[in-house]
């Protein structure tokens, strides 16, 4: 059975045993030994392969050119891989991964995890395998490494908001890379827990990189907690310290970061000896899109079949979309952010705005990771029109099934209300996105494998993306040799087609 860790503040004269610290706990969990279930194992290749198509997607997008010139600048022997770059070609660790990270995050394309607070689980590989790469690590140790990155992250986004209290959801990565490293290279459990707890200091930071006017921070916060956390590592590998009780201490996260002195949450875990299985809770992304909007953009694409008239801003009145707090708060018009209805938006802010998402793919009846961003697109005057006239609303209904423990009911869809100019009224729901596990179209290894041809084409060349899928469906068997393979490399000539931005390294 899963044991619950009660975390609450503690007064410095309290001693609080490191036995009794939320990150013991966790590292504990890093090192019990327990083998990888082959379901997990499976599904650890499906994220492995998600990764990176969406990578190879973003390959010459501005965020991804800036931070690969910046890992170029770092060159290192054994070193890691870059995407986009040849195999052969290595760096650092840390910068590895922040170049990686940011490919695999720039298009918000990737898996997703949703309870009490929100989280990317497969932002925890790109440090994971850099790190494997640079020190040789077998595919086995790989798997492991990943699969404690996902069950700590989720079980921490399980039990503790962060965005209540306007803290960015990286502040869960840190703590799940840094033991899913320690996980990887088979460290003690004191240091993991000194890793832990230097990578949960550094990676709390506000909310605003995803609130207004969103930036391309978007996409290098999670590669930022990623490159801390391997730097947390290594200084723990060399006997460095944390600050301790991090989570508990009265000067520590939850007393003045979250709840506040007499807070308390319970964080539910594996128990000795128990698989960690939390990735099969995880779910990734047909459409590059903020996750809330996947099973709307569903539900649009459906009334762009069903009811093509809806399109024409001139035949409707108003569309309100009732969902859930989150999706009302966060990329709804509960945000309050007129810049979700800014046709002048940047694309990052657009990702965040489901009035505007679901206003294009109800017009075009698909959504696509480029053209539906484009600038172009968003200025459209019919467009912006039709967007000007959606609105979200909170419906408690939904806000609950959000939070449902129960899978089968836990949804992030809502239902939707439109208004004719006729006075009509037509209204639609869908709870599970179609490529969800209970949707219409689950996703499975054959999904993720068309996904990554897709993005792929064009960008890498037919043999590199057979070559990458073999590789990355043999993950268990890999030896140290091998483990370099697991990377992308452009066609010959494509990176250069982009310039490549100068800065101080």
């Amino acid at each position: 059975m899963p044991i619950t860790h009660r975390l609450r503040v503690h007064r410095s004269e309290e001693n609080l045993d490191r036995a009794d610290q939320l990150a013991w706990r966790l590292a504990e969990l890093a090192t019990d030994p327990v083998p990888v279930d082959d379901d997990v194992v499976d599904m650890i290749i499906n994220r492995v392969i998600d990764n990176a198509a969406v990578a190879a997607a973003s390959l010459l997008r501005a965020p991804v050119v800036a931070a690969r010139a910046q890992a170029l600048a770092h060159p290192y022997s054994p070193g890691a891989t870059v995407f986009g770059r040849s195999a052969t070609l290595r760096v650092s660790p840390e910068w590895a991964a922040w170049a990686n990270g940011v490919a695999v995050r720039e298009l918000d394309f990737h898996d997703t995890f949703l309870a009490a607070d929100y989280s990317h689980p497969g932002d925890n590989i790109p440090p994971i395998l850099a790190v494997a790469q640079h020190r040789a690590c077998s595919g086995a140790d790989l798997v492991r490494g990943i699969a404690t990155g996902y069950e700590i992250q989720v079980d921490l986004v399980r039990a503790i908001s962060l965005h209540k209290h306007k803290i960015d959801h990286v502040a869960h990565l840190g703590p799940s890379a840094a033991a899913g490293i320690g996980t990887l290279l088979g460290l003690s459990t004191e240091t993991i827990f000194q890793a832990i707890g230097q990578a949960l200091h550094t990676t709390t930071a506000t909310r605003q990189s995803r609130k207004g006017r969103i930036s391309t921070w978007k996409a290098y916060a999670p590669a930022f907690a990623g490159k801390v956390a391997i730097e947390a590592v290594d200084r723990a590998m060399r006997g460095q310290t944390s600050p301790e009780p991090i989570y508990e201490g009265e000067d520590g996260v939850v007393a003045w970061m979250l709840d506040g002195p007499d807070a308390s949450y319970d964080v539910v875990l594996p128990a000795p000896g128990e698989p960690k299985r939390a990735i099969l809770d995880t779910y990734t992304k047909e459409h590059s899109a903020e996750y809330q909007s996947q099973a709307l953009i569903d539900l649009a694409r459906r009334l762009h079949r069903t009811r093509p008239d809806l399109a024409d801003p001139e035949r409707v009145a108003s569309i309100v979309i009732h969902t859930s707090h989150h999706t009302h708060y966060v990329i709804g018009s509960g945000a309050n952010d007129p810049q979700k209805y800014d046709p002048e938006a940047t694309r990052e802010t657009l990702d965040h705005s489901i009035p505007y998402i679901f206003a294009v793919a109800l017009q075009d009846g698909t959504w696509h990771h480029q053209a539906s961003y484009a600038p172009e697109r968003a200025r459209r005057a019919d467009t912006v029109a039709l967007w000007h006239r959606i609105t979200t609303a909170e419906d408690p209904e939904w806000t609950r099934r959000y939070h449902s423990s129960d899978p089968a009911e836990k949804a992030f869809g809502g239902r939707v209300e439109i208004t004719t100019t006729d006075g009509r009224t037509i209204v639609e729901e869908i709870a599970m996105a179609d490529a969800h596990p209970l949707g219409a179209r689950p996703f499975a290894r054959p999904q993720y494998v068309e996904k990554f041809r897709t993005l792929a084409d064009g960008v890498l060349e037919p043999a590199e993306i057979e070559r990458f899928l073999d590789v990355a469906q043999r993950l268990p068997e890999l030896g140290p040799e091998e483990l370099g393979g697991l990377t992308i490399a452009a066609r010959p000539g494509l990176l250069g087609t982009v310039p490549s931005p100068a800065g101080l390294f």
